[in-house]
């Protein structure tokens, strides 16, 4: 009984008085905001650990000691990873050493599965249980990739709510822990504050420009988005801005394009994105974490994205699923519009455009489609909660089983 007695004590013991060290990574903005949540409540629960790995500025505040350049990873598209490879190659061997002369005790590692999937497998060599945070949308396309998944991921945290069936279905141990934005995204400053703070007139119709969170994206859609704020102009009066999000590395895409902006009269807001996309009265959102935001907050969007001809060339035939944005496809039908690669022009996107502005119905009904997609993101309880108390369930039962094989290896 003695032995049992303690034995059933060790997961406690392991959470409060084992120093424990976590290699956490993280890709891009949006990985990094979630994976510094799930951080704040590990810390919470291992008082002392150790944080190291891939991190922004989000993580950084939240603990993690940055051993690699966050920065290299934020790039998308097949030919545009392929020109930064050997810089993203530099940088994955640099965090594997440090993770080889300070061993984890566990790895967190967050989206950007090309990265992190590579990085598991290393991480498995070395004996480390992996948690990964968002899933890979394997469900999309690249469907293979679920056979890696399941070798090298111990649980797969998922923030989509058709997502934990679908790994289970294909042994993947997957978890449904809601979305954060769903609970994280919200107005901070009442309408009329935020407008006078920004000169905007009381009564404009707010038009939020959110061309993507990466510059090579937003290159690529800001002069698009340019032309069409220009033809709607022609039709309409409205106040329209370009939101810069809190780490979007902006000073080149400023200069090239400060005079087009300032001759539209357009509006350069910075870390203010839920409050611009919160009041805007229509959203032009490049597709990605924006989407799910502007959702969340309820406001009536037009999607769209654009990568280069080699990309979409090559990943087209690739993709399984019949939309691209997310927000259409939790509700499993096209609830906003989408005008991807050839069709991203600024006639079609002016042309969604008028017929929302002009047309308060239509943009009413998005907003209850919309507000339909937010309750389906929002689980019962706090995303952030929810994957700390995986992990620890997790490593606590691996300490109890390797305690016991000490246990029983001492009796004989």
């Amino acid at each position: 009984m003695g032995c049992l007695a303690r034995l059933a004590r060790l997961p406690l013991l392991h959470l409060k008085h084992t120093k424990v060290r976590f290699l956490i990574s993280a890709g891009e903005a949006s990985g990094d905001m979630y994976a510094a949540g799930v951080v704040s409540e590990l810390s919470r629960r291992y008082p002392g650990a150790e944080f190291y790995g891939s991190a922004g500025p989000k993580l950084q505040q939240a603990g993690v000691r940055p051993v690699m350049d966050f920065a290299k990873l934020n790039v998308v598209g097949l030919a545009e990873v392929a020109g930064h490879l050997p810089g993203i190659y530099r940088e994955y061997r640099k965090l594997i050493r440090f993770a080889e002369e300070q061993p984890p005790d566990a790895a967190l590692l967050t989206d950007s599965p090309d990265f992190h999937l590579r990085l598991a497998r290393h991480l498995k060599r070395l004996k480390v249980p992996v948690f990964y945070l968002v899933a890979p949308q394997v469900w999309a396309w690249r469907p293979g990739r679920v056979k890696a998944i399941r070798d090298v991921v111990g649980k797969l945290f998922c923030l989509f709510p058709f997502e934990e069936a679908w790994f289970r279905d294909r042994g993947v141990d997957a978890i449904y822990i809601g979305h954060p934005l769903a609970r994280m995204a919200r107005i901070q400053t009442p309408r009329d504050q935020f407008f006078a703070r920004h000169g905007l007139t009381q009564n404009a119709t707010l038009l939020v420009l959110l061309p993507g969170s990466r510059v090579g994206e937003a290159g690529r859609h800001l002069p698009i988005l340019l032309e069409t704020v220009a033809k709607l102009r022609q039709e309409f009066a409205f106040s329209a801005i370009w939101t810069i999000p809190p780490a979007f590395q902006v000073h080149t895409l400023l200069t090239t394009f400060r005079e087009r902006v300032r001759a539209l009269s357009i509006q350069i807001i910075e870390n203010e994105t839920w409050d611009c996309i919160g009041h805007a009265d229509l959203a032009l959102a490049a597709s990605g974490t924006v989407t799910v935001e502007a959702a969340v907050l309820g406001t009536p969007m037009i999607t769209f994205y654009k990568v280069s001809p080699l990309s979409w060339w090559a990943g087209r035939r690739l993709v399984k699923v019949p939309f691209l944005s997310m927000v259409n496809l939790i509700a499993n039908r096209e609830i906003v519009p989408e005008l991807i690669q050839q069709d991203m022009t600024a006639d079609n996107i002016a042309r969604e455009a008028e017929e929302l502005i002009a047309n308060p119905a239509r943009a009413g009904r998005m907003r209850a489609e919309l507000e339909a997609v937010r309750l389906a993101l929002r689980g019962e309880d706090d995303p952030f909660e929810r994957a700390a108390d995986g992990i620890v369930q997790a490593l606590s039962g691996q300490s109890t089983a390797q305690a016991a094989s000490f246990l029983r290896s001492g009796e004989n």
